[in-house]
């Protein structure tokens, strides 16, 4: 990798999470993983240092997060817990939160989950109706989501709702700190058919009772304005930044990881006189795949330097655009890979057919790829809505 493009810091993180990687390989066990990870600094290297993190960036843990992929030992919280989560308090939370939360995200021995979509409300956040009230003590939050991964192994969740502005009497976006065990919040698996340490759960928050404190950022005066009434939009997009170049490098490190297999499959393999990997019509598609991971990565690298560097404007179009590229070039990557494998392709011995339902759902989740293409011909193009 061209010190370009990486530092020699970056270069030497890469090789060594990917060593890391191939220790625990694709029948990886994700407590001892996540375990390993964390004592070696991977899990928070984008939190600040003064709360025990790496005081690194996305660009560092995107790495992480693409090279235990490529190893197929992909660890989905990375996406939650220290980018989404993790991102949003360093950025936006008080003293009191950044000290209870960040050190715990960043040494692995707490977890969070985040709770945005809804049943009815899909990609249309402005449809959300959790909603929050305030009491003379915190909150009461009442509401549904849907699709939340994590939720039984984290210790709490981020949870995105809405709360009523006094000034004009319309409705929010505002972030709350929801723990696992509060009376009302409960929680039931959603039936998949994805093969995935991670499980997904619909949350039900039935008149949630809340402390003050539990509001990211604290009250108006926060922070200068960026208390959590006044910032609630800004500090939710602080964390969908990070989550759609955090899903380009799991993506990527998938899709790495399938066409590897079919590499190796192709220069062993032998049905005529020579291995299958010499004919064209196996070799150009591979090396294609190929191709669109690597330009799928450098979009992801350009939106994670933006982000890091402070450009929320630039990465978001960047880091729409890293998702976008990174899902399709994945799912044609592990298409690609069943197909060079044939039969093969389809047994578990191979461990490739459980892929082609997990490569989906970067195209899926977190945001459509028909929703980039809509943010992108608006945002970039400035073509006018069609809804």
């Amino acid at each position: 990798m061209s010190s370009v493009i990486e530092s020699e810091e970056q270069a030497a993180l890469r090789a060594a999470v990917s060593a890391l990687g191939q220790r625990h390989g694709a029948a990886y066990d994700r407590e001892a993983l996540w375990s390993e990870a964390a004592k070696l600094g991977y899990l928070g290297v984008n939190l600040p240092a003064e709360y025990g993190g790496g005081g690194s960036g996305m660009a560092e843990l995107s790495i992480v997060l693409e090279e235990l992929g490529a190893s197929g030992c992909p660890l989905l919280m990375l996406v939650v817990s220290p980018a989404i989560c993790g991102t949003v308090i360093a950025r936006f939370g008080t003293e009191e939160q950044k000290q209870a939360w960040l050190p715990g995200l960043a040494d692995g021995s707490r977890t969070m989950a985040f709770g945005i979509t809804e049943p009815d409300a899909g990609s249309n956040s402005h449809r959300i109706t959790t909603t929050a009230r305030r009491t003379e003590d915190g909150w009461v939050l009442s509401g549904r989501k849907v699709f939340v991964s994590g939720v039984d192994i984290a210790d709490a969740t981020l949870i995105v709702g809405r709360t009523e502005d006094a000034r004009t009497g319309r409705l929010k976006a505002c972030l709350f700190i929801v723990p696992r065990d509060a009376p009302g919040f409960s929680r039931s698996q959603i039936d998949m058919q994805l093969e995935s340490h991670e499980k997904q759960f619909e949350l039900v928050l039935d008149d949630v009772v809340l402390p003050a404190d539990a509001l990211v950022g604290g009250g108006p005066s926060h922070a200068e304005g960026h208390g959590g009434e006044d910032a609630g939009l800004l500090q939710l997009f602080a964390g969908l930044n990070p989550e759609r170049i955090m899903t380009a490098a799991f993506a990527i490190g998938m899709g790495r990881y399938a066409l590897a297999r079919a590499i190796s499959y192709a220069k062993e393999r032998q049905v005529w006189k020579a291995p299958i990997g010499a004919h064209q019509a196996i070799a150009h598609p591979l090396a294609t795949a190929h191709i669109e991971l690597e330009l799928a990565r450098l979009m992801m690298q350009k939106a994670a330097a933006l982000y890091d560097a402070g450009d929320d404007a630039g990465a978001g179009e960047a880091a729409n655009m890293a998702k976008y590229a990174a899902g399709e070039a994945c799912v044609k990557a592990v298409d690609q890979a069943v197909h060079t494998l044939g039969g093969n392709g389809l047994t578990r011995e191979y461990g490739l057919a459980r892929l082609i339902t997990a490569s989906r759902v970067a195209r899926i989740a977190p945001v459509s790829r028909e929703m980039i293409l809509n943010y992108v011909s608006h945002q970039s193009l400035g073509l006018p809505k069609s809804y």
